[in-house]
């Protein structure tokens, strides 16, 4: 690693704060351009209100929070890679193609996963209010 790049990646002060900087920054943009953050959100909303409704135990509350956390995550490496992708071609390229709908598919499939994980939790409680 040559000398310059080394002292941009010393730590210091303002680079840790820097780093905080540039993830809200990458939070805002998702929140404020990518549709499905804003279904995320929602979701976000809608089990922890069916959670502190249906007092849920502290490790179920665990469970949602972390698979809440994994898909908001998913969907802003999704984000990212859609990002490249439009920075190294503007034409449309079969990989290109495969690289955004896989990446898109990744955030599909965890959604699903959290689903069934969210209806394990929340079925049972909802049947003994029911």
């Amino acid at each position: 690693m040559n000398t310059e790049l080394q002292e941009r990646k010393k730590f210091s002060k303002r680079r840790f704060l820097d780093s905080f900087r540039n993830s809200f920054s990458g939070l805002h943009y998702a929140y404020r351009y990518e549709q499905s953050m804003t279904i995320h959100m929602i979701s976000c909303i809608i089990v922890v209100t069916l959670g502190i409704l249906l007092k849920i135990s502290e490790v179920e509350w665990a469970i949602c929070v972390m698979v809440l956390g994994l898909i908001g995550a998913t969907e802003l490496i999704n984000t990212a890679i859609e990002a490249v992708v439009d920075l190294v071609t503007q034409e449309i390229h079969p990989l290109a193609k495969v690289a955004k709908d896989t990446a898109s598919a990744a955030v599909f499939v965890f959604s699903g996963v959290a689903f069934i994980c969210f209806l394990i939790i929340f079925i049972p409680k909802m049947l003994v209010f029911g």
